[in-house]
């Protein structure tokens, strides 16, 4: 992975993008906003090339999620990950880098 490039449209929205050479290997987006209780910054679909995955892509991308977090003052970060074998590897990244499991139901209607 040759470096990592913040998007920014949105002031609350980053988009990053890790690149290796001209192609994009891994790409999330951290959203940070305030609620009444906390200022918290939300990880949204951290994606890994398949061909690039095990090479630090999707931890390069989480650290500097998390760091864009702090920088605008943050003070927990959360993300949401699906469930299943497809997914361990993904856990154990999140785990190791200090998120918890939070034993809470998310609801969606679709709108």
């Amino acid at each position: 992975m040759d470096r990592l490039r913040r998007l920014v449209a949105d002031p609350a929205v980053t988009l990053l993008l890790a690149r290796e050479g001209p192609a994009i290997v891994g790409t999330t987006t951290v959203i940070v906003y305030t609620t009444p209780f906390w200022i918290k910054a939300r990880l949204d679909e951290v994606v890994v090339d398949t061909a690039a995955r095990g090479k630090g892509v999707g931890e390069a991308l989480v650290k500097a999620a998390l760091d864009i977090g702090r920088e605008r003052g943050a003070q927990v970060a959360e993300l949401q990950s699906g469930r299943g074998e497809a997914r361990e590897a993904a856990h154990r990244l999140y785990e190791r880098l200090g998120f918890r499991i939070r034993h809470t139901d998310v609801m969606r209607i679709v709108l």
